[in-house]
């Protein structure tokens, strides 16, 4: 009879388990509906009802689990469209969503950011792409910003002492968080200008479903920027009461740019008709608040985003009303709905000529269990990640605590050493008052010795009066002058005794004295150091007071949070034996269910073994079928590699050429193709159902190998002979290496000890090889390059300075030993060569800032160094200039010297100055290469290289002139002599003008022959070194082997021209 009675209640615990479920399975229903009707590929804004179940869902499960369950199976690298509604719908759950949705979107993080760079560097008609790049990289800051900030909410919806709180009393943690909100800040104003740049901003654009498919984000973005604004402002007149105002000068400028661009934003928002019925946009003041006056704080007024109640119309054709499920109610009803029935059949089940429901009950009830178990699951796991994340907050509390418990002891003890210092220093102040009592007693003294000096002295006046008397009555008693002689000489003696005691008293006062007065400047000295460390003393107690004071605070609250985390784990604790409880109901109801379903179990093995069989059936095929491709391939590899060992014997071949340059790039290129042949290899004897690695190495590889074969062949045919042959034969060995290597892929049995190093070794060696046989001018290691420029470009300026000063000594030397028209001529020349030298040292310092501007444009990521060694070709070429130049300098200043000192020639200097015109336009050249046309920087290089062809030609113009006015320009007189005389004459004339016509061809010779050295040591083209000869060459009629011709930035700029002497009659122009 009792299990009667309990029939009735069992089965409504299954009907209400039952409603359950379904009120679930409506849920993920209505999401997946909302979902996808929010993100769609139309171009129409995101409805706010399904938004807003979106947000409601998140509340309802504590996180984002659903919505990214659904989310993460959205084809968003399909449509531009889709992903920009994707994010908008991301934005709103981050703001309005539960605040666990951070940490579930923050699991997804590198797929947002991935789809960012994705559609960032695609272009689609409707100009989405570029949004969604600003859009994901604006969610990806959100997302770090409130990870590192938690205590501030997505929503930015933050009291002023919350905020304080965040940014503490550290001047340096709030600098930090002030550059963080700058940052914030800037990606949401990119993603506000993107927008509207793209859209007009007229009414029409934004009425239309289009237009406000793009411009529906924007509410968000108001919404964040309102707050972020008042952060800033708040944040930097914190910043500006600790640091000085210069310190924050950047801070300033930034924040000036950020408000211009956020009233240009809100003023175009604000005159839209989209944005004027669904958001009342503030209005920021005129000028931005004053942060070096105080009191300006006062004045600024928090901007408020208004967001009315506009609810949209309900669509009862798209979405069905939303049920509210009431377990009571359903329960009652499916009761008054259904005919009763007698307890006994509800127990036993219906007569035989009923209908018997208990098999679909069943099965119902096995999908309540499974859902029941997911769920319990997941409760426990929230449950377990909640004690997990308390027990790790308690500790690093508990860690914080005795931190400070050992701060405070150390400061205790620091309290106890001051106050023992600052007994220390009371008894030092009671000795200072002992010896100040000294010191009176010292003065009395003093005194008591001037008053005995005063009264020495005064018996003195004495002395000398007596003595006057005395000397009137020897005039009266001359007669009496015997009989005092020897009175006489009594008194001149007791007078020699009383000034000698006199003198010495008054040398021991005035000793006495000066001492006196050195003990009381030392006293007052000790006196007032001693006061002064008082003072410190006071001061140090005074902040050591204030210090402990800061930590008793600072314990206080740190025990009354730890409380607080006490009594949340308690709560858990509490939650989680209660969902034990329930476990354990729910297990104990689920036991008999497991016996039901041991029968199925046994069946569903059954059916699983036939299953495990057919599938190691599939992958013994599949293992075969990857074993066949990798054949086919080694198999073509092997042909691929036999053709180019094929071709170093065929007669055509013969005639091909190539250059070391190209093959060593084949050869490192080789070299990592092995590298992939390894890394596919060992990743295919880890996993044989997938050769798509190795295959696809194994192509690279065979092509590379045969290209380098054939470039290392082509390359012997240009090589000395015994380069040559070693190439030859490491060519042919890495072919056979190769082959053999492949040859052990095609094998089962060998395919696991198959080892491409051999081949390796050989490509290394035609590296080594191909890198001999370049010219000897690239042996400068690729990572020296950058440090190499710098230097030459440092030590031509200081051979610039050096030449002027240097000029400025002969100047001065020159206007001591010289006078008259050689002191002019050489004044001339030193002018000349002094606003020169000037020239080229601005010529300089414009390649240098020109030089600075290519690197930072043109190197992206990279650093300075791998910019110089990407372009080591337009690196070389710098340092050649800049060498040549500093060169230059030094070789004119020293022509300069020697013609001054008349040990040199005048064609010296104006050979140097067509050597450094020559080497300024090299300068220019090299610069100019990699220059953007429109830069001005490269307007004023070339403005001082033509400012320093004008100096050149100054300065062969003034050697020229002076030359002139030093020379002896006396005609020659014939008047004297014979026809004979004057016809051998001539005849010695032109012996001697052949003899000069001769050495000035075999001086030609020489100079052309030092130019094709010069150029051959600096790796120029042979053609090149004709043409500047002035030899012609003939065209070459041997193919070359195929070479991928570089870009014109690439190539190395011309060396610096030897100029040719020009008779003296000649004019030579400048450009």
């Amino acid at each position: 009879m009792n299990s009667i009675r309990q029939v009735p209640s069992r089965v409504k615990s299954k009907r209400t388990e039952t409603n359950l479920g379904a009120e679930r399975e409506h849920f993920d229903k209505q999401q997946l509906s909302s979902i996808s009707k929010a993100i769609n590929s139309t171009e129409t804004p995101v409805k706010e009802k399904h938004a807003r179940r979106i947000i409601l869902g998140t509340h309802r499960e504590k996180g984002a689990y659903t919505f990214w369950s659904y989310a993460i199976g959205l084809p968003l690298s399909s449509s531009a469209i889709l992903s920009w509604k994707f994010c908008h719908v991301l934005h709103k759950v981050l703001r309005d969503g539960h605040p666990n949705s951070l940490q579930d979107c923050m699991r997804h993080y590198s797929d947002i950011a991935e789809t960012g760079i994705l559609w960032a560097n695609l272009r689609d008609r409707y100009g989405y792409g570029q949004l969604v790049g600003l859009y994901t990289k604006l969610l990806c800051s959100k997302m770090e910003f409130h990870t590192k900030h938690p205590e501030i909410r997505c929503n930015l919806e933050a009291s002023d002492e919350l905020l304080e709180r965040t940014a503490g009393t550290d001047i340096n943690n709030v600098f930090q968080l002030t550059v963080e909100v700058f940052d914030y800040m800037d990606v949401e104003l990119r993603l506000a200008e993107g927008v509207l740049r793209q859209l007009n901003t007229s009414i029409a654009i934004s009425t239309l479903t289009a237009g406000q498919c793009k411009l529906a984000p924007l509410i968000q973005v108001v919404q964040d920027c309102s707050h972020l604004y008042h952060y800033t402002v708040k944040l930097l007149f914190k910043l500006h009461a600790c640091l000085p105002a210069d310190t924050l000068q950047g801070h300033r400028e930034r924040f000036h740019d950020q408000f211009h661009s956020l009233k240009t934003f809100f003023n175009k928002a604000r005159d839209m008709l989209y944005f004027k019925r669904l958001i009342q946009i503030p209005r920021l003041p005129d000028s931005p608040p004053n942060f070096l006056r105080a009191s300006a704080l006062a004045e600024h007024v928090k901007p408020m985003v208004v967001i009315p109640d506009n609810e949209e119309p309900e669509d009862q054709e798209e979405d069905d009303p939303e049920p509210l499920i009431d377990v009571s109610e359903a329960a009652s009803v499916s009761m008054a709905s259904q005919p009763q029935v007698d307890i006994f059949d509800q127990a036993f089940g219906p007569p035989n000529n009923g209908f018997d429901d208990r098999d679909l009950q069943i099965d119902s009830l096995k999908q309540e269990i499974e859902h029941l178990r997911a769920e319990l699951e997941k409760i426990k796991a929230e449950a377990q990640r909640y004690i997990t994340q308390l027990k790790s907050q308690i500790n690093s509390l508990e860690a914080e605590l005795e931190e400070q418990r050992a701060q405070k002891q150390r400061a205790l003890v620091e309290n106890e050493q001051l106050r023992m210092e600052l007994e220390a220093t009371r008894q030092r102040n009671a000795e200072h008052e002992n010896m100040q009592v000294t010191f009176v007693e010292a003065e009395k003294r003093a005194q008591a010795t001037e008053l005995r000096y005063n009264k020495l002295k005064e018996k003195h006046a004495e002395l000398v009066a007596n003595h006057a008397e005395l000397l009137r009555k020897s005039a009266d008693t001359v007669k009496m002058l015997s009989a005092t002689q020897q009175t006489q000489e009594e008194v001149a003696r007791t007078k020699q005794q009383l000034a000698f005691e006199v003198e010495r008293v008054k040398q021991e006062s005035d000793m006495k004295l000066e001492e006196q007065k050195f003990e009381l400047d030392k006293l007052r000295r000790e006196v007032e150091e001693k006061t002064g460390e008082i003072l410190r003393v006071k001061g140090t107690l005074q902040t050591c007071e204030k210090a402990s004071e800061q930590l008793n605070t600072s314990m206080s609250s740190l025990q009354a949070e730890k409380e607080r985390l006490m009594r949340c784990v308690s709560e858990k604790e509490a939650e989680l034996s209660s969902l034990r409880q329930a476990a354990q109901l729910k297990e104990s109801s689920l036991q008999q269910e497991r016996e039901r379903s041991s029968k199925e179990l046994g069946d569903l093995q059954v059916k699983l073994k036939d299953k495990h069989g057919r599938e190691e059936q599939l992958l013994k095929k599949l293992l075969e079928e990857q074993f066949a491709l990798l054949q086919g391939t080694v198999a073509e590899a092997e042909i691929i590699i036999q053709d180019a060992v094929a071709k170093l014997d065929d007669p055509l071949h013969i005639r091909c050429t190539s250059s070391p340059d190209y093959l060593v790039s084949r050869a490192e290129a080789t070299l990592v193709s092995i590298d992939k042949v390894h890394a596919g290899h060992a990743h295919y004897l880890k996993n044989l159902e997938d050769a798509g690695p190795l295959l696809r190495a194994l192509a690279q590889f065979s092509h590379l190998t045969a290209d380098t074969i054939i470039n290392g062949s082509a390359t012997a045919h240009m090589a000395p002979t015994d380069h040559a042959d070693r190439l030859t034969e490491n060519c042919r060995e890495c072919a056979t290496q190769s082959l053999h290597f492949l040859q052990e892929l095609k094998s089962k049995a060998s395919i696991k000890s198959a080892d491409p190093a051999s081949v390796r070794v050989i490509v290394q060696k035609i590296l080594r090889t191909a890198q001999g046989l370049r010219p000897k001018g690239m042996d400068v290691g690729k990572e020296e390059l950058g440090d190499m420029v710098d230097k030459e470009m440092a030590a031509t300026s200081a051979a610039i300075e050096e030449a002027v000063r240097r000029i400025d000594e002969m100047m001065n030397q020159a206007r001591r030993d010289t006078e008259g028209v050689k002191l002019e001529v050489n004044e001339r020349i030193l002018n000349s060569c002094t606003d020169l030298m000037k020239a080229i040292r601005l010529l300089v310092l414009a390649s240098t800032d020109l030089q600075k501007e290519i690197v930072e444009s043109g190197r992206g990521a990279a650093t300075v160094k791998e910019f110089y060694a990407r372009n080591s070709r337009w690196t070389e070429g710098l340092i050649s200039a800049a060498k040549a130049v500093g060169w230059g300098a030094t070789e004119l200043v020293d022509s300069a010297d020697r013609v001054v000192l008349h040990t040199g020639k005048y064609e010296e200097l104006i050979v140097c100055s067509h050597e450094i015109a020559a080497s300024t336009a090299q300068l220019v050249a090299a610069s100019k290469v990699k220059a953007d046309r429109g830069s001005k920087k490269l307007s004023s290089l070339q403005q001082a290289s033509r400012h320093v062809n004008e100096m050149a030609a100054n300065v062969v113009a003034s050697t020229k002139t002076g030359q002139e006015q030093i020379e002896d320009k006396d005609t020659m007189d014939f008047s004297g002599m014979s026809l004979i005389k004057l016809k051998k004459e001539e005849m010695e004339s032109q012996v001697k003008v052949l003899e000069l016509e001769s050495m000035l061809e075999n001086e030609r010779l020489r100079l052309g022959e030092l130019r094709k050295k010069h150029y051959e040591i600096a790796g120029v083209p042979l053609e090149q070194v004709a043409q500047d000869n002035g030899l012609r060459t003939p065209s070459p009629t041997v193919p070359s082997s195929p070479k991928p011709s570089k870009p014109t930035l690439m190539k190395k700029p011309a060396l610096a021209q030897k100029p040719n002497i020009p008779p003296k009659t000649m004019v030579i122009p400048f450009a």
